[in-house]
């Protein structure tokens, strides 16, 4: 069988707002973020599983409102003053007093808040009684796992990360079995990828043999 040929480097995927995979499962993340600056109170929370898009769509907002993306371990309040401002990872642990002034600062003219978590606002840890009511009064949007559309479309990015062009049945075989997760379509497309070259090119038959073997 004739080795699949493909390039060893290639471009990294764009993590621009043309790039995320839009479909069902994010339409409502995507409305929200479209709807800056009209969120309720300046801020809102970006909630979801991991690796469904939450930083990209993030970060393309961060650029388009030319916001300033804060270090959740050293959050700059003063850089937020009048300025968009960006917080990832929210519920991985931050200074509550810090978010509890980003929070305030968010509805302030030429401010602004996006937080990102896996868990919603009401779920995080907050022993400030000022700060629990603020959380719970954020404005949330949240990011499903993918769905059909999305995951292929997930599906095809990683496989053009790497310059790999599976037939069209790879996909369709692949849609029908594996979890309906973003991690789960980077793993196996990984997984295809680094497969030994006599068990290439990446195909149905090959996709079937790595998922039979789990």
């Amino acid at each position: 069988m004739a080795r699949q040929l493909r390039l060893t480097l290639g471009q990294p995927p764009s993590q621009g707002r043309e790039a995320f995979v839009a479909g069902a499962s994010n339409a409502q993340a995507l409305a929200a973020i479209d709807a800056w600056p009209r969120w309720p109170g300046g801020a809102l929370a970006l909630v979801g599983p991991e690796g469904v898009g939450k930083s990209h769509l993030a970060r393309a907002w961060a650029e388009m409102a030319d916001a300033v993306v804060q270090d959740r371990h050293r959050p700059d309040i003063a850089a937020a003053d009048g300025r968009p401002a960006l917080l990832e990872d929210v519920d991985r642990g931050v200074s509550e007093e810090a978010l509890f002034h980003l929070i305030n600062l968010a509805p302030r003219e030429g401010g602004g808040l996006l937080l990102t978590a896996r868990t919603p606002p009401a779920a995080w840890p907050a022993a400030l009684p000022d700060l629990r009511s603020r959380l719970n009064a954020l404005y949330v949007a949240e990011i499903e796992e993918p769905d059909d559309e999305v995951l292929e479309g997930l599906l095809r990015r990683f496989f053009r990360a790497r310059n790999i062009r599976p037939g069209e049945d790879v996909y369709q075989y692949l849609l029908r079995r594996i979890e309906r997760s973003a991690v789960t379509a980077r793993d196996i497309v990984q997984r295809l990828d680094e497969a030994p070259d006599e068990l290439k090119p990446v195909s149905r038959v090959l996709a079937r043999q790595l998922l039979e073997s789990d």
